[in-house]
């Protein structure tokens, strides 16, 4: 473990019941040759799903921290800010994980093949199901996409499960800091990451396997996931598709939701963003074949 960098592996809670701590356990259980530490963001979770850390085994390696429910993103942006590692590992709180999956997920970064890595996700209680990164349909839902040998880029980064360097991360200012309660955020940052430069790839010799649910623990309502997707739009996408985003939300009046979102003040981030960005939307839809 001499030499070896400090990874921080974050995980966002918000009413998951027995899940963190059998996440853990399974974390605590496999053989990695890396030092690392935990943090949890219990996000105003009103199930107790974290009191066990109180009598946990491995609590001195566990950073707690409450909220009172800032949303996915927020979340996660807390955790790396309270984070030591030179490396983020950004997971879900319903995982399990195999031996040495931290070591083979950390070699693309530390041999500059990557700058962002997902491994494979499989589904517990499913094993038909296996997805290698993501990409986007028509509609900007995401699409799993399907085995490639090696490592290969993936257009969207699964929240699930992926690692980043903490200077990467802080770099493109980490996940979208006015986004609501969930929604978009794990294709926000990919979009960013690529449009930035970097580089996000899927390594599907490394597996972990996750709990699909049906539906969230907590309320998300449509105007949050709305506000979430023109917020996007605005933040990296040209007229035409803002437009396009707009017709895409059909469960509400879009007019209210752009207005909340200009007031909120996208433009000045959008002129940001695109001074500092290397490619463009355009770029980004073409490289991964998506038809936006």
């Amino acid at each position: 473990m001499k030499n070896h960098p400090l990874i921080s592996i974050i995980f966002p809670a918000k009413n998951e019941g027995e899940n963190v701590k059998n996440t853990l356990d399974s974390l605590f259980s496999v053989d990695t040759n890396y030092s690392f530490e935990v943090i949890i963001i219990n996000d105003g979770s009103s199930d107790d799903c974290c009191d066990f850390l109180n009598t946990y085994n491995h609590a001195n390696q566990v950073k707690l921290i409450e909220t009172d429910g800032i949303g996915a993103a927020s979340a996660r942006n807390l955790g790396a800010a309270k984070a030591s590692g030179e490396f983020l590992i950004f997971c879900d709180a319903h995982l399990q994980f195999e031996d040495l999956w931290i070591d083979h997920i950390v070699e693309p970064l530390l041999t500059g093949k990557s700058d962002a890595v997902t491994p494979a996700i499989a589904s517990f209680g499913n094993s038909d199901f296996i997805g290698y990164g993501m990409t986007l349909k028509s509609n900007l839902r995401i699409k799993w996409n399907s085995k490639q040998n090696g490592l290969f880029e993936t257009a969207v980064l699964p929240g699930g499960c992926f690692i980043i360097s903490k200077k990467v991360f802080e770099d493109v200012g980490g996940f979208e800091t006015g986004f609501k309660t969930w929604g978009h955020e794990d294709v926000e940052l990919s979009i960013k990451l690529w449009l930035f430069g970097f580089r996000c790839h899927a390594l599907p010799n490394v597996k972990i396997i996750h709990l699909f649910r049906k539906a969230h623990p907590y309320e998300v309502s449509y105007d949050e996931v709305y506000y979430n997707l023109l917020r996007m739009a605005y933040s990296h996408f040209n007229t035409h598709r803002i437009q396009k985003c707009k017709k895409l939300m059909l469960h509400v009046k879009a007019n209210p939701i752009e207005s909340q979102v200009l007031l909120d003040g996208v433009k000045k981030q959008r002129r940001s963003y695109f001074q500092k960005r290397k490619y463009d939307d355009d770029w980004y839809f073409a490289k991964f074949n998506i038809d936006f």
